[in-house]
């Protein structure tokens, strides 16, 4: 009866391997630049003034140090829904499972997040999907959401080609148009210099507005896209050459891009706007860049942005459609998720109930979502929680692995690593207790569902044994740490009891990071996952010495 049901089962295919540079540095592109660019400008000079610019360089500077440590993860380990497979090498089932529920949480939301976007620069020439009473789409409005979610399940379905040469014609047009911003808004003839002194000066709303535009500005956010690029790499041609490259060049024309934006955007705000100060611009935008446009007399251009308010957010939800199925299918490889995830379409080369489970995933997202504004930072906080584990990773790997080759080899990994993990670190505590409290609740759910499923339905004992939930006790205790920090750390940052005054804050914040990042690396120990790997590459090299 067994090999019946066996028989009758459908054959499994495998990913295929037909994504170039161009094509991941794409992926990774088309992440990064998605709604984030229609807002973030306009909400980073409204929280810091035009030292926003700061913001935009402190979160370009804070993801380069995390990706530089993927670039090297990614070159060594190319493997679909890379965030969830690097932590099963380091340190086993528990830390890994933790990884890819916070992971499940913020990719999976991004897609309807986009569509929502999308749809709401829609209402401009289509009122009846999004009311302005009610500040929320329409029943119309929703259908359309939905049917964007479809037209990147299909995108998605036909195969990792189409989806790499659709997306890579689609991001090139999304870089087109704000660069286009950029030169007309910066040599338009309405750029002024003083608006950088005026108003209160370079930092009207202090230093600390400046690190809380980060997270919340939505410029972490408009970020956070860099990884597509690794969540890809097993179906890339070349990955361990193209990886490394793809996010680390994606990272470097995002902050580029992203400061031009800010500071065409400071440059341009007339004088009449900026009557109660950078602060009170918060309620006088809509669609930001088209109506900043409209007020410096480029109505042409505020059309063409308007229409790529819609192009922009759509495919950024394409790309993490896509990558967020791979960590689905990475999820079943862990063997903590079902493993009809891991069944790949024969024909098309995708994980095809992956990614029908990922649209049906982000439709249950995309009914009670509330506003991008309030959403940003949630998203943008589980996702840098999930960045944490990226510099312990690396280090338990040189350590572990230590013969594993490594096509890109990050140097002076002992700065880079601490490093990478208290600016991760820095950032979670600069999102406050009121959006670190709900995704530390979340991630907590996921340590008792774990408990809970391993107790009552883990099949193979060992990779859930003991050692490896002993491996993620730093994890837990940190995610607790993070909590209590925001809680009794600076009112600035929305403490809600103060205790830590305002820069010493940080200074502990740092300090306390530190401690984990070394309990994590210590924490580390050889696992299944890396042992079997260690054999694969001593095959491997028998071969290639036999060849």
């Amino acid at each position: 009866m067994a090999q019946a049901a066996a028989k009758a089962a459908p054959a499994s295919g495998t990913l295929r391997r037909e994504l170039t540079f161009l094509d991941l540095l794409m992926t990774s592109l088309g992440g990064i630049i998605g709604s984030g660019w229609l807002y973030g400008s306009w909400k980073g000079a409204f929280m810091a003034g035009p030292a926003a610019d700061l913001s935009w360089l402190i979160g370009g500077i804070a993801v380069l140090l995390i990706g530089l440590v993927y670039a090297e993860l990614g070159g060594a380990l190319p493997e679909a829904g890379a965030i969830v497979r690097y932590p099963q090498f380091s340190h086993g089932t528990f830390v890994s499972y933790i990884m890819g529920w916070g992971a499940l949480i913020a990719y999976a939301s991004v897609p309807p997040i986009e569509a929502e976007a999308a749809v709401q620069f829609m209402g401009y020439y289509w009122p009846a999907v999004y009311s302005t009473h009610t500040a929320s789409l329409t029943t119309v409005g929703l259908l359309m959401s939905v049917v964007f979610m479809l037209l990147f399940f299909f995108i998605n379905y036909f195969g990792i080609w189409v989806f790499g040469k659709t997306n890579t014609i689609w991001t090139l047009i999304k870089i087109a148009i704000p660069t286009l911003a950029v030169v007309v808004l910066l040599f338009g003839g309405h750029f002024n210099p003083a608006n950088f002194g005026s108003h209160g000066g370079f930092t009207p709303l202090g230093t600390s507005g400046i690190f809380a535009a980060v997270p919340l500005g939505g410029i972490v956010f408009a970020y956070l896209g860099f990884r597509q690029s690794l969540d890809l790499a097993g179906e890339a041609k070349n990955p361990q050459r193209d990886v490394p490259r793809a996010v680390i060049w994606s990272i470097l024309i995002g902050a580029v891009l992203y400061i031009l934006l800010q500071t065409v955007w400071v440059g341009n705000m007339p004088a009449a706007q900026l009557a109660h100060g950078w602060a009170g611009t918060k309620g006088e935008f809509t669609a930001p860049f088209s109506d900043l446009s409209k007020l410096a007399g480029f109505g042409w251009l505020a059309v063409i942005l308007l229409l790529d308010a819609i192009w922009s957010p759509a495919g950024t939800g394409n790309v993490y459609l896509a990558s967020t199925s791979r960590v689905m299918h990475a999820m079943g490889k862990n063997r903590y998720f079902p493993k009809f995830l891991l069944w790949v379409h024969p024909k098309s080369g995708v994980p095809l109930w992956a990614l029908v489970f990922t649209v049906v995933l982000g439709l249950a997202f995309l009914l009670p979502l509330p506003s991008w504004s309030a959403l940003v930072g949630l998203v943008s906080n589980a996702t840098v929680f999930t960045y944490v584990i990226g510099p312990v990773t690396l280090t338990v790997l040189r350590r572990t692995m230590p013969n594993m080759p490594r096509p890109f080899r990050l140097n002076g990994l002992g700065f880079f690593g601490p490093a990478a993990f208290v600016v991760a670190s820095l950032i979670l505590y600069w999102s406050g207790w009121a959006i670190d409290a709900p995704v530390a609740l979340i991630l907590l759910i996921g340590v008792l569902l774990y408990a809970y499923g391993v107790t009552t339905f883990a099949e193979d004992v060992e990779i859930y044994s003991w050692k490896y939930v002993k491996a993620g006790y730093w994890l837990v205790a940190y995610i607790i740490a993070i909590l209590i920090l925001t809680y009794i750390g600076s009112s600035n940052f929305g403490a809600p009891h103060q205790i830590i005054p305002y820069g010493w804050d940080m200074l502990v914040v740092a300090i306390v990071a530190l401690a984990f990042y070394y309990w994590g690396v210590g924490s580390g120990l050889p696992t299944f996952e890396s042992e079997a790997k260690l054999k694969e590459f001593a095959q491997a090299g028998k071969t290639a010495s036999a060849d």
